[in-house]
């Protein structure tokens, strides 16, 4: 037994290739397209109104309708829920009877003074 190595190949190891110019430009222009649309849809939405501030706007609406003594619903309230929509419309109705404080709170005196006709 001897320890001599096996001989050297003639051929040189082999070298991984680096990629030709035409695929790193492809890959840099879809990294920046990516980053670009990565960008775009996080500026889009946090640029959006949250659901709170549709359901003041919703609030806000039905107050000056009732005001004007419009009917129907508002454009500004067409995405709201309708179980929250119903519970808007309700407030704003105890509100126009003058059923609630100046914090929008349920005021039972008030409540009983209007409905016997006495200011």
């Amino acid at each position: 037994m001897t320890n001599d190595l096996p001989p050297m190949p003639d051929t040189p190891p082999t070298v991984v290739p680096k990629p030709s110019p035409g695929r790193r430009r492809n890959l840099i222009v879809a990294a920046a397209v990516a980053a670009a649309l990565a960008v775009g849809g996080t500026v889009y939405w946090v640029g959006r109104p949250s659901y709170d501030d549709i359901v003041k706007e919703c609030q806000r609406a039905l107050v000056a309708q009732y005001k004007a003594d419009g009917r129907g619903k508002p454009a500004a309230c067409t995405d709201v829920k309708g179980d929250d929509y119903d519970v808007l419309v309700l407030n704003a109705a105890m509100g126009n009877l003058g059923w609630l404080d100046d914090d929008g709170e349920f005021d039972k005196d008030r409540m009983l003074e209007g409905s016997l006709g006495e200011p």
